[in-house]
């Protein structure tokens, strides 16, 4: 039976004779097949990957030498597009579009040999942090099926954590990738704006929009990273002379690093008491094996999520106004009504609730007279948090900091829950904001039984050793 660890022990393994791609490939569909209850997936792409498998066994065969994903079974988050292939970003109101192109990440993922075996579940234009609005239904989490996966790149985690994949690509707008990774004991990786091309992902908020990774262990990570990242000329949001940092290849258990961890989000009150006391004991461990670990005042903690909210959904309501049902989209049946009434029954059928509330409130801190009280006061918010990260980074190597303030909730409690919902974006969103790199990391066991972890971050164009450090903390400090 196929068990997997690591890219690099699948490839020796493909080198021994051990497996072959097809053989792989077939494993996965039928754990899909097993697991399909997780409702992980919206697609399988089950004959390309089987054909694709095919060619790449023929190369091994051939005596061609492993590319660096040679084989590796990725799933991709149903808002990044892949040629020939449907995609919706979770919605009716692009159920039947087949994207024409791939994203760059798809092509980069292709060209070394990867196999994308189908399209992972989300919520509705990347827009949750449950995984419950979606036009397909919740994902469950695989460690307790009552409990929810975590949003928007929910599907993205359970496949991961549940086996049916290697790794996947999610996206991260607000802590898309982070949440449900912490909430499904898996490893979420945002890489800083402007290192991974966001062209042919599929746009909520696009200065805070990141594709992310999904794995289990941070050589996969990286090997994954190193592959996706670099200048697009099709992305005009990209860095240029994108540098991601040294790569590590010296001891990184032997490495003394600064780190400063955020007082006020270990003391805010919707913080679960255990994941405060778990990550207060992974500070005295820090400081008693000679690293710097420093409480770095951080007085704009209660302003992130409005600032988040208030930004984000200004440019949702932008980017989403291009789907009208004229060009693609859904389209309601016409009966004899005016222009103005087609479009409404278009966007009113095409989007889900949580969605149009987004659009509403995006389009409200817009409009005359609520801009300069509003949006304009959110981006100098924002602003404000930049100037503060890069003042923490010129002294510090790193943040420490909750991922989130709970363990994964009960399904269909998002209403119930209300405003509750959006709070717990709180850790997440400074790193969009500031647009730096950060890593959701799977340290410690709950009460409950769930697994939680612990959130680092690195200045802009420090990935790599912020996957370094990442490295460290699994070593060192996993209980």
């Amino acid at each position: 039976m196929f068990t997997y660890a690591s890219i690099q022990g699948y490839h020796q393994e493909l080198v021994n004779g051990q497996y072959t791609c097809t053989q792989v490939v077939l494993h996965y569909l039928q754990e899909i097949e097993k697991y399909k209850h997780l409702n992980s997936f919206i697609q399988v792409f089950d004959e390309d990957a089987l054909q694709r498998a095919f060619l790449l066994d023929d190369e091994t065969r051939n005596g061609k030498p492993l590319r660096k994903l040679h084989g590796v079974v990725i799933g991709i988050k149903d808002n990044i597009c892949y040629k020939g292939h449907p995609v919706s970003a979770g919605s009716k109101m692009l159920q039947d579009f087949q994207s024409p192109y791939s994203a760059t990440v798809v092509e980069r993922l292709l060209n070394e040999g990867a196999i994308i075996i189908g399209r992972q579940n989300c919520d509705e234009f990347a827009m949750g942090n449950r995984n419950e609005n979606l036009f397909y239904g919740p994902v469950k989490n695989a460690m307790d099926e009552t409990r929810i996966s975590g949003g928007s790149s929910g599907g993205s985690a359970v496949a991961v954590q549940a086996g049916l994949c290697m790794a996947s690509l999610g996206s991260d707008t607000g802590g898309s990738v982070r949440q449900p990774a912490d909430h499904c004991g898996i490893i979420g990786y945002k890489p800083g704006y402007g290192s991974v091309s966001r062209h042919g992902l599929i746009s909520y908020a696009s200065s805070f929009d990141q594709v992310g990774i999904l794995s289990k262990n941070m050589e996969d990570t990286e090997r994954i990273f190193k592959v996706i990242c670099g200048e697009d000329g099709k992305d005009s949001t990209m860095r240029t002379n994108v540098k991601v940092g040294t790569s590590k290849k010296i001891n990184p258990l032997k490495r003394i690093f600064k780190i400063a961890y955020l007082p006020e989000t270990l003391s805010h009150k919707s913080l679960d008491p255990e994941i405060r006391s778990g990550i207060e004991k992974t500070i005295d461990l820090m400081k008693k094996d000679g690293y710097t670990v420093d409480a770095v005042p951080f007085p704009l903690i209660d302003f992130v999520v409005p600032a988040y909210y208030i930004l984000t959904t200004a440019e949702a309501s932008t980017n989403l106004s291009r789907y009208d049902g004229i060009r693609y989209g859904f389209r309601h049946t016409v009966n004899n009504e005016t222009l103005h009434d087609f479009y409404a029954k278009n966007r009113s059928e095409g989007f889900g609730w949580e969605v149009k509330k987004r659009i509403m409130l995006g389009t409200f801190v817009l409009s005359t007279g609520y801009y300069d009280h509003y949006f304009k006061r959110a981006q100098q918010v924002r602003k404000l948090i930049i100037q503060l990260a890069g003042e923490i980074f010129s002294k510090y190597d790193f943040i420490i900091l909750p991922t989130v303030p709970t363990v994964a909730g009960k399904i269909n409690r998002g209403v119930e829950e209300g405003a509750k919902n959006y709070l717990s974006d709180i850790y997440t969103v400074f790193a969009n904001l500031a647009g730096v790199p950060a890593i959701s990391l799977p340290l410690y066991k709950h009460s409950s039984g769930m697994v939680f972890g612990i959130q680092a971050m690195s200045s802009q164009k420090n990935d790599l050793p912020l996957l370094d450090f990442s490295e460290t903390i699994l070593k060192k400090y996993r209980t």
